[in-house]
């Protein structure tokens, strides 16, 4: 019998998927130095539409010079950027799969050398610990942006949200975990403000939910992704302070301003350890689309899904060591275990 994995599914806001599979958005940094989307880029992505992946989530896609913090990563920022990727989505249309684009603001995971010589910006005045890898220098001071900037960096979403609409993807995520720009206005232990931005649970949360009403309201319910990533690997499992309050006020404020769809993530941790526990308790509260899994077996996401828990399952390493990972899980093939030597080859 057909794994429920593999069935087509019909949801309100994506429409008809052609599975439950989805490739997670996982950083590349084969971009050109324009930070354009290159036949490289594409013929990456086409090739796992072509063997029936349900939905796409890009890499990271940075909405603004500013707002860069790595090596050779894409731009949606002017109108060659957008231009470059309409034959990623096209080729990717033809396949019937589904490609959102991701949004992505580093905030202090950065570096000057990546942000035009200006100090990168977060929700404090004190630069993220250790080595950024990307340069091997330590990360730059950044800029406490004021309230006047942050309405600023609100428009840079929406800018870069319409060129990758252009652009023919059927939506956007916008990324809010893993310790970038959003996520340094939720955690209580970097931001370190005092106006209404920070401070309190509510204040904290202010920046993500402004943006995604604003995000909503100008592209619909249905083509609006949100990930989160509230535990996490970071050098051990790492959990948003105040975790349960900070569910319990965000995921109704999220519900209240018409999000429908959750993507939430555990960068690379076991998922049981982290986003598991996430998604059982926001599943109570949360009646719309939940994504995740990243690490589950086969048989873990199917139980996943019949417990209701998930709505469709992302896979990222395996997808990247497989992009006949559709068909190999039909067939009971042997999947390719993933190797860090697969990150220098596109292919």
């Amino acid at each position: 019998m057909k794994s429920i994995i593999l069935k087509p599914y019909q949801n309100e806001f994506l429409g008809h998927m052609k599975n439950r599979v989805v490739m997670s958005a996982m950083s590349r940094s084969f971009s050109d130095k324009n930070h354009l989307c290159t036949d490289e880029i594409m013929k990456y992505y086409e090739l796992r539409a072509k063997n029936n992946m349900a939905l796409i989530i890009t890499e990271g896609v940075v909405i603004h010079p500013s707002a860069d913090g790595y090596n050779n990563v894409p731009h949606m920022w002017n109108n060659n950027q957008s231009e470059s990727w309409k034959k990623t989505t096209t080729a990717v249309h033809k396949f019937n799969t589904k490609i959102f684009c991701q949004l992505w603001h580093c905030g202090r995971i950065s570096h000057q050398d990546y942000t035009g010589g200006i100090p990168p910006v977060s929700s404090t005045d004190k630069a993220a610990e250790g080595i950024n890898r990307q340069n091997n220098k330590p990360y730059s001071i950044p800029h406490k942006l004021t309230k006047k900037e942050i309405l600023e960096v609100y428009d840079m979403f929406i800018k870069s949200g319409e060129l990758a609409i252009k652009a023919g993807f059927d939506g956007l995520e916008l990324h809010f975990g893993h310790g970038y720009l959003v996520d340094q206005f939720l955690d209580s232990r970097i931001n370190d403000r005092t106006d209404e931005y920070g401070g309190s649970i509510e204040n904290r949360c202010r920046f993500a939910i402004e943006l995604t009403k604003l995000m909503i309201t100008k592209f619909g319910p249905n083509k609006i992704i949100i990930r989160i990533s509230p535990s996490r690997d970071m050098g051990g499992i790492y959990d948003w302070p105040n975790l349960n309050e900070m569910i319990n006020y965000i995921i109704p404020e999220l519900n209240k301003i018409g999000l429908r769809m959750l993507d939430i993530s555990c960068a690379r941790a076991n998922y049981f350890e982290t986003s598991g526990r996430i998604i059982r308790t926001v599943r109570k509260i949360w009646p719309y689309v939940i994504i995740g899994g990243a690490s589950l077996t086969i048989n873990e996401a199917e139980e996943e899904i019949k417990n209701n828990y998930l709505d469709m399952i992302t896979w990222g390493r395996y997808i990247l060591a497989n992009p006949d990972f559709v068909n190999k899980i039909e067939h009971n093939i042997k999947l390719i275990e993933f190797d860090r030597d697969m990150l220098n080859r596109l292919e």
